[in-house]
């Protein structure tokens, strides 16, 4: 069995009246009212030399007045009903329906593509359908539902255009407050469809319209506004990032400075302390020299720089001294540095003793073990 779509309509339009449909059944049945509001209209029915008057609801007909035709056959520029109806009916869309016997219903099978455009694919289906010329019958149709194979059950609905015309005469200046035309089927209920054209139709005027667009423009300078907004945050919080990131790069740029800085520093004082211990010091140097010196030999002056140990003094064994100070673990290559000299004073002759220093075991551990990371 096909689904059964009723009076939803088509496309998106009729999706929406059921969606709306089904959220309004969950609610109580004042609100159900107040928000049906829009769906209201009244019913015009030609009833003999009268006209009966009813408002229908999403449930609901209710009778409001039975009126002679002729007055409502006048037109004196005014509303013919805007004694009749009550002030919330009066703005109500007025709906002329006729009765079952006027009409004429066909039932079609339609492929799934004709449902945007119902309307205009059954106008060919007109002379095929019923004993009529399509010009001579106004028509609509409706959706009934949809079969498993993708076609629409559709229902042509037909109304000789002279039966209307003549209801349409009867009811005078009223016809042009009708917003459509409707068929009563056989237990009276309304099918749900407009069979007046669309040229003939009266607008309705939404007196909300300029106020939608009015809030719609709001709301669309307020869109704007916040996405601008939304812009200069990320600008503002962008500038900021790239502060706090030069920021950042100033003080790694600093830190990398001075750890450098330290690192030389610590260099500088391991090579330093190398030099040091690479050396005897001048306490090994004196310990050394004094078991050297025979008896007899003064020093003046004893002095190192860089690698060089000078010894300045008087002995009377001063051609001896170099011999004497050869073997020594300290020190490498002692010699005179220029001619003795006599001092005429003590007798004794001057002499000065330049020598090597040699270094300790402590640098050439750390020379081998030098040697021994870089061949590794």
């Amino acid at each position: 069995m096909p689904a059964r779509l009723g009076n939803a309509g088509v496309g998106l339009r009729g999706f929406i009246a059921w969606w709306s449909a089904g959220l309004r059944a969950w609610l109580p049945l004042r609100w159900q009212h107040l928000l049906s509001a829009n769906g209201d209209r009244v019913l015009l029915q030609v009833q003999g030399d009268g006209v009966q008057l009813r408002r229908q609801r999403a449930d609901s007909v209710q009778d409001v007045a039975m009126l002679p035709l002729q007055v409502h056959g006048a037109a004196d520029g005014r509303d013919p009903l805007a004694g009749v109806l009550a002030d919330a009916a009066a703005e109500l869309p007025r709906w002329l329906v006729l009765p079952a016997s006027q009409g004429l219903r066909r039932p079609l099978l339609l492929p799934a593509a004709a449902r945007e455009r119902l309307r205009d694919m059954l106008a060919f289906e007109i002379e095929r359908q019923t004993p009529f010329a399509a010009a001579d019958v106004v028509h609509d149709g409706r959706l009934l539902g949809v079969r498993e194979d993708g076609q629409l059950q559709v229902e042509l609905v037909v109304v000789p255009r002279r039966a209307l015309d003549a209801q349409m005469t009867q009811l005078g200046a009223m016809t042009a407050t009708l917003a459509g035309v409707d068929l009563l089927d056989a237990e009276g209920r309304t099918l749900g469809v407009n069979l007046l054209p669309p040229a003939q139709r009266l607008q309705e005027r939404n007196p909300w319209r300029v106020w939608n667009l009015i809030l719609g423009a709001v709301a669309l300078l307020a869109l704007g506004l916040a996405l601008a907004q939304v812009v200069d945050n990320r600008r503002a919080a962008a500038d900021a990032l790239q502060a706090e990131v030069a920021s950042r790069s100033t003080q790694a740029r600093a830190v990398a400075e001075q750890r450098q800085r330290l690192v030389d520093a610590v260099e500088g004082g391991a090579y330093l302390q190398r030099q040091r211990n690479g050396r005897a010091s001048v306490i090994e140097v004196i310990d050394a020299l004094s078991p050297r010196l025979p008896d007899g030999t003064y020093l003046e002056k004893l002095s190192i720089e860089g690698e060089q140990l000078t010894l300045l003094g008087l002995s009377n064994q001063a051609a001896a001294l170099v011999g004497k100070l050869e073997g020594a673990p300290q020190w490498d290559l002692p010699a005179l540095s220029g001619a003795l000299q006599t001092d005429p004073r003590t007798r004794m002759d001057r002499f000065t003793i330049v020598a090597q220093l040699r270094g300790t075991a402590a640098e050439k551990s750390t020379d081998k073990q030098g040697a021994a990371g870089g061949a590794r």
